[in-house]
């Protein structure tokens, strides 16, 4: 909250968990679970959360690597007793199974019917790196298929003949050396009753060579072998530039072993030991700087294009850079639970999240080639009867159909759409917790700021100290400074240093019977008396204001000041006041917001005039103070009626419930908490707001790109069964169609990759 109301105790931060996910158990790979509940329906918590009383198992598949594999498991898995849900990673080939079942041997026996090659995760062990998509024995067996299908089209063209022993001997050899996988993945769908990729180009090249067209069906099958191959390599783009964002920290830590130091891997240091990071090395674990100055290029984990300098005292994440200096830091945190490992372990949760375009995709899908099938055995049947041409003329069309049938273009245009925006926003510092929010950003019209922290430094300063009655300023700060001392708010905070600046020989008071008046202020016991610290509306509600003193907070507050109240039981005592600062970004994000057409709010629980003040630099119109949670709650839901879906931006504690209420939640700063970073739907990593409009400028796109996926892919798919229903395409045609469509659909996702590498005008910025 922005106003004076001392309810951010580490206590609370601690247990709060904002409601848009539950817990994570990402760091467990075989284990039961309780699950969780959920307050917003079937939202992503939902997806992310695991069911209650399942356990987990989780698998590396190693012939997993696009979305028709992942449909034929999902075939045979989810009609299994006992399975409860599937989470699919498919760029790294892995699955996560939540079942009932005494033992999951049956999901494993499962998989390695359908071929797959699974392997078990063990809990806490990391998976092995996925080998090159194009191995050497793959690239020479493509050559093989290559050079012996082009000799068998150049032997017919020369000769007129399709079936000459030659023919069919370099055709046997190109089908033999590259559609072999294709041809078994093909008979294990056929087997499991699945109409996938492999199965009707399986049947498409079968029915080529029995009507006696051998070239073609070489030549079909290389060119799909080809394409996939292109495919996989596209997809591991995707993949290498999601891992080059995760494994950025160093394997070995120089630690200090009593006088001497020496080099540990990461894994065995452990929290509390001291370690040391000289120039040009990364920062290899969490830490907090005890000795020395450096400073810290943090782009890998914040986005900040600039380094920091950092002094003792200061945090310093895994990953980032001693770009000057030498430090010496105590480590906080052991490798496994860094910031940079939460940041890999929420982008892979993210990955095996399905997007809503994905599962409109997938439902559209499980209709359309079923229905094209039908059409293809239609043509078969009554072409001959009802037009001219042979039997063998209208089955050579019946295959060409049953090519372009596959929506495999269709499919694998979302995954590697929405891995190209996770990966583009985690690389400019903004962690998106799925598609799900990637797509939905594009929606917002409306975002509601909180102010303290977000769109001011959050660094308030003591400004007035002004006595109100007999006791003496000196006594009075003291009093209020050992009562803020148990806050951590920002507002709090600054009356305890302001106290040190003046005060510095000066001990704090002990304090008996804390309490937090939420949204108000604090109670206390010193010496015996009873005090209450808190703002305009706590000393209204003791009933101890006057006329004398609500003159002397009206001047405070048109100031934009905020103003806080010291009263004994006999009335108040002295006034206070701490006033906060706007960062220099802020200005720059409101325009960036209205630029994309987004409504920017001030929701705060500071007084309105402080409220107003900051809003008439920013050029934000509706700006609303004095708001408890509950208000703000209240405020997000009287925006969503009034404007459509609504972001939410702020601290993830106090401001909990607006954060549920809204369609997006945003956390700032989100590198230095471990609860905004499980609890946002968005994190930004550092605290620059221009990155709100930043994100929804990315989401926009994506949107795009999606719609001009599935435009592609569905627009070619209908001029090439168009021609093949006038009896004008050929196999290789179909091919093309498919294939080609894939290609496209796959390159046309990973431009968003290069999203924050080239400024759009209105969206990005220049730090």
């Amino acid at each position: 909250m922005n106003q004076h109301e001392h309810d951010r105790a580490p206590a609370d931060e601690a247990n709060h968990d904002h409601s848009h996910n539950g817990p994570h158990h990402d760091d467990v790979d075989v284990c039961c679970t309780p699950g969780t509940e959920a307050s917003k329906g079937l939202s992503f918590a939902e997806q992310t959360s695991p069911p209650k009383d399942t356990c987990r198992v989780r698998y590396r598949i190693d012939n997993m690597d696009c979305p028709t594999e992942e449909q034929l498991i999902r075939n045979k898995l989810e009609s299994m007793q006992g399975v409860v849900r599937l989470d699919f990673n498919l760029l790294d080939r892995e699955l996560t199974v939540y079942h009932r079942l005494d033992d999951p041997q049956p999901i494993g026996t499962a998989l390695v019917g359908l071929d797959m090659a699974p392997s078990l995760l063990e809990a806490g062990v990391s998976a092995e790196a996925i080998p090159p998509a194009l191995s050497p024995r793959l690239k020479g067996l493509l050559t093989i298929s290559g050079l012996a299908a082009v000799g068998a089209e150049a032997i017919t063209w020369t000769t007129g003949q399709e079936t000459s022993w030659l023919v069919m001997v370099l055709a046997a050899v190109s089908i033999l050396s590259a559609g072999l996988p294709t041809l078994k993945k093909g008979w294990i769908a056929l087997k499991n009753l699945t109409l996938n990729i492999y199965f009707l180009m399986s049947l498409a090249v079968a029915g080529a060579v029995i009507i006696g067209k051998w070239p073609e069906a070489a030549m079909v099958v290389f060119l799909f072998a080809l394409a996939e191959a292109i495919e996989t390599l596209s997809l591991e783009r995707a993949r290498n530039a999601i891992r080059s964002l995760t494994s950025l920290s160093p394997e070995i830590a120089e630690v200090k072993i009593g006088d001497n130091w020496q080099e540990q891997p990461v894994d065995g240091v452990v929290v509390g030991a001291r370690i040391r990071v000289r120039t040009g090395s990364r920062v290899p674990l969490d830490a907090r700087v005890e000795f020395g100055r450096a400073a810290i290029d943090q782009a890998p984990i914040t986005g900040e294009s600039l380094p920091i300098d950092k002094q003792a005292g200061d945090a310093l994440y895994a990953g980032s850079i001693v770009t000057d200096g030498v430090v010496e830091a105590t480590v906080t945190a052991v490798a496994g639970e860094s910031t940079m490992a939460r940041i890999a372990a929420a982008i892979q949760n993210a990955q095996s999240q399905r997007a809503p375009t994905q599962r409109f995709v997938d439902q559209f899908a499980h209709y359309y080639t079923p229905s094209v099938v039908v059409l293809a055995v239609l043509v078969v049947m009554l072409g001959p009867v009802l037009f001219d041409g042979t039997w063998v003329d209208w089955f050579y069309q019946a295959l060409v159909i049953l090519v372009i049938a596959c929506p495999c273009a269709l499919v694998v245009s979302t995954p590697v759409t929405v891995v190209s925006g996770l990966a583009a926003a985690a690389g400019h510092g903004i962690l998106i917790k799925g598609g799900t929010y990637l797509e939905g950003g594009r929606l917002l019209k409306v975002v509601a700021l909180d102010k303290t922290g977000t769109l001011t430094q959050g660094r308030p300063v003591l400004t007035d100290t002004a006595q109100f009655g007999e006791m003496p300023i000196e006594q009075s700060l003291l009093i209020a400074a050992s009562l803020d001392e148990h806050s951590t708010h920002p507002v709090a905070q600054a009356l305890v240093a302001g106290w040190r600046e003046r005060q510095p020989d000066t001990t704090i008071l002990p304090v008996e019977g804390f309490g937090v008046l939420n949204g108000r202020g604090v109670k206390g016991s010193i010496n015996g008396q009873l005090w209450h610290l808190g703002n305009h509306r706590l000393v209204e509600e003791l009933g101890v204001c006057s006329p004398v003193l609500e003159a002397r907070l009206a001047g405070l507050e048109r100031a934009g000041k905020t103003v806080i109240v010291l009263c004994a039981v006999t009335g108040p005592v002295a006034v206070f006041a701490v006033a906060d600062t706007v960062r220099p970004e802020s200005l720059q994000a409101v325009v960036a917001l209205k630029a994309l057409n987004v409504e920017p709010v001030m929701l705060t629980g500071d007084n309105p005039a402080t409220a107003r003040a900051i809003a008439d630099q920013l050029g934000i119109q509706d700006a609303r103070g004095n708001l408890m949670p509950e208000d703000k709650q209240a405020a997000i839901a009287e925006l969503k009626g009034r404007y459509g879906a609504v972001g939410m931006v702020g601290d993830g504690v106090n401001d909990a419930p607006a954060l549920a209420r809204s369609d997006i939640g945003f956390a700032m700063a989100a590198a230095g908490t471990a609860t905004a970073l499980e609890s946002a739907d968005v994190a930004i990593m550092d605290d620059d707001p221009r990155k709100i409009a930043d994100f929804i400028g990315l989401s926009r796109r994506a949107g795009s790109v999606l719609k001009q996926n599935i435009a592609l892919a569905l627009g070619i798919k209908v001029v090439f069964l168009g021609l093949a229903l006038s009896g004008h395409a050929t196999l290789w045609m179909a091919v093309f169609a498919d294939t080609g469509a894939s290609l496209l659909v796959v390159f046309n996702g990973l431009r968003l990759l290069r999203h924050f590498s080239q400024p759009v005008s209105g969206i990005n910025h220049v730090p």
